[in-house]
């Protein structure tokens, strides 16, 4: 045999060796930002042995759902308190591992083009789960459309509206659906991910916005039984570049920011 064949049959076996010891694992992310995101992080990772596979996920359920059982081995879509609220009620042994961006809430409208032409009784369209539907509505005090109850921490309800000075009415819907609804209601509440992928810019469309700092920042969660493991560290390690942080930045020109 000569040495051109053995060293070509030596590049193959080592790259085989390369591809059967690389670590594999299924993200689960919503439409928008966070498949984004992770199309960028996909490389950087591969680069360091870890093969990503990206499952985009429709609704903010399934990505739990699919964790629980090892479907996934992580998410990145769900903020500290949405995380919170599902171990409560579903016992998922599930935890963050660090944090990603934040996406500030906005209220919209393809009816009105600012909240002091919102009518009096007006339809407005909120999230149906309770750390999102709870979110809009501390947006919605906080910019002193409402006032709620005091100590409802971040899950209030509508009933703990107490003030309601335009007696506006509220719908809960899927928040997945809170784009579609903007035809049909004088506002709604859309987070960033599903409107940046219906079209809306989160920059400027909102009538209101939420100020960007506080508990709703974004993060990577994975089973409590894998926290530890080497590829966990990869995965992050490889979201916190400088490349990471670059592409945040410029694509989306403060509609996400990074939080780490």
């Amino acid at each position: 045999m000569s040495a051109r064949i053995v060293a070509v049959a030596l590049a193959v076996i080592v790259g085989l060796a390369g591809t059967a010891s690389a670590e594999r694992t299924k993200v689960g992310v919503t439409p928008g930002p966070h498949a984004q995101i992770l199309e960028v992080v996909k490389p950087i990772a591969q680069k360091r042995g870890l093969e990503i596979e990206i499952v985009e996920c429709s609704d903010y359920v399934v990505p739990n759902t699919a964790l629980r059982p090892g479907d996934l081995q992580a998410n990145s879509f769900q903020n500290q308190p949405y995380l919170d609220n599902q171990k409560a009620d579903r016992g998922y042994k599930i935890e963050s591992v660090g944090p990603t961006v934040n996406f500030p809430l906005g209220i919209y409208s393809r009816k009105f083009k600012s909240w002091t032409e919102i009518p009096d009784g007006a339809t407005i369209a909120i999230q149906n789960d309770p750390t999102n539907g709870g979110r809009s509505l501390l947006l919605l005090q906080d910019k002193g459309v409402i006032k709620l109850k005091a100590g409802t921490g971040f899950k209030p309800t509508l009933i703990d509206i107490v003030d309601n000075p335009k007696k506006l009415r509220f719908v809960e819907i899927d928040a997945a659906q809170t784009p579609r609804a903007l035809e049909d209601v004088a506002a709604a509440a859309v987070n960033t991910n599903y409107a940046v992928a219906a079209g809306l810019d989160p920059r400027k469309d909102p009538l209101l916005i939420e100020d960007p700092k506080g508990p709703y920042v974004n993060l990577i969660a994975v089973r409590s039984a894998d926290k530890e493991k080497p590829w966990v560290k990869t995965l992050l390690d490889s979201y916190y570049t400088p490349e990471v942080k670059e592409f945040v930045l410029t694509k989306f020109k403060g509609s996400v920011l990074p939080s780490w």
